[in-house]
C-alpha cells in the first residue's frame, strides 16, 4: 500500500473503533485511536499474514500487551478480512467472541490471549525464543502502552530479550503520554523510554507514530538490525482523529455517547473526503 491506501485505511480502523466501543457502551478509544496508525502499518504492509489461514507456520506473530486496546486491533483484523466488519458492533456482547481483551481460542488471527498488563511482552519473547530455536524466519511484533512500562515484568522480559539477541522481536510503544490515572510522568515516569531499552540492549528507533514514511522506515531499520532486538518509541497522541478526544486523559476507557458518536464519526468522515480530495 501506499501512503495515501494506509490513511485511508487507519481511517476505517479508527470508525470500526469509534463504532465498537460506542455499541458496547464501554472500553478503550483513546489508546485504541492513538495506535491506529500502527495496526494499520503493521497488518497491512509490514507482517506476513494470511486472513485465509490465520494459523499458518510461518506466520508473523502480533501480541497486544497493552491488552484493553482491544477495539483498535480487532478494528484492523476485521478490516484485514479475518472476520466480518460488522461483527465489531457486538464487542463486549453476552455471547460475542469480541469481549474487552482478545482470545487466542475465539478469535482468527489472534496469537495471545491478553491479561494483566505486561504479560504480553513476555509472551511475545517466548515466541521470539520459540522462533530461534526452531530456526523458523517468522518475526515476532509487540505492542505496549507507555504507562505499561510502568510494571516489572517489562524489563524483566526486555533484559531476556537482549541477553539472548533476539533480533526477531520488535517491542513498539505507543508513546501518547497519558494513561487512565493522568499524564505518565506524573503517575509514576517511565523516562527516558530510549535510554531504558538502550541500557537492555535494544536496538532503539523514536519516529512519529502517525507518518507512515516514518514508521515504514522505522520497520525496515528493524528488520536489518542483527544481533539484538528493537525497540521502536511511537510518538502518538491519545484519542488521535477525534477533535474532543484528542489528548485528554477521560477518553481512555470512556464510551462515547449517541451525540458524541455522531460527532466523532463526523471527524473521522471529514478525514475520509479530505483523503478522497488528496487521491483525486
Amino acid at each position: 500500500m501506499n501512503n495515501l491506501e494506509l490513511k485511508k485505511m487507519a481511517n476505517e480502523v479508527r470508525k470500526g473503533i469509534v463504532s465498537a466501543v460506542h455499541s458496547a457502551k464501554a472500553g478503550h478509544p483513546g489508546g485504541s485511536l492513538s495506535a491506529a496508525d500502527i495496526y494499520t502499518y503493521l497488518y497491512f504492509e509490514e507482517m506476513n499474514v494470511d486472513p485465509k489461514n490465520p494459523k499458518m507456520e510461518n506466520r508473523d506473530r502480533f501480541v497486544l500487551s497493552k491488552g484493553h486496546t482491544a477495539p483498535g486491533l480487532y478494528s484492523v483484523l476485521a478490516n484485514k478480512g479475518f472476520f466480518p466488519v460488522e461483527d465489531l458492533l457486538t464487542l463486549r456482547k453476552l455471547g460475542s467472541y469480541l469481549q474487552g481483551h482478545p482470545c487466542m481460542q475465539h478469535i482468527p488471527g489472534v496469537d495471545m490471549s491478553s491479561g494483566s498488563l505486561g504479560q504480553g511482552i513476555s509472551a511475545a519473547v517466548g515466541m521470539a525464543l520459540a522462533g530461534k530455536m526452531d530456526e523458523k524466519d517468522y518475526r515476532v511484533y509487540t505492542l505496549l502502552g507507555d504507562g505499561e512500562l510502568q510494571e516489572g515484568q517489562v524489563w524483566e522480559a526486555s533484559m531476556f530479550a537482549g541477553y539472548r539477541k533476539l533480533d526477531n522481536l520488535v517491542v513498539i510503544v505507543d508513546n501518547n503520554g497519558l494513561q487512565i490515572d493522568g499524564p505518565i510522568d506524573e503517575v509514576c515516569s517511565p523516562y527516558p523510554i530510549d535510554k531504558k531499552f538502550e541500557a537492555f540492549n535494544f536496538h532503539v528507533i523514536n519516529v512519529d507514530a502517525h507518518d507512515f514514511d516514518a514508521l515504514r522506515a522505522a520497520f525496515k531499520e528493524a528488520r536489518q538490525t542483527k544481533g539484538m532486538p528493537t525497540a521502536i518509541i511511537a510518538h502518538s497522541i491519545k484519542g488521535k482523529g477525534v477533535s474532543f478526544m484528542e489528548g485528554n486523559v477521560a477518553w481512555h476507557g470512556t464510551a462515547p455517547n449517541d451525540e458524541q458518536y455522531t460527532v466523532a464519526m463526523a471527524d473521522l468522515d471529514k478525514i475520509g473526503e479530505a483523503l478522497l480530495k488528496e487521491e483525486a
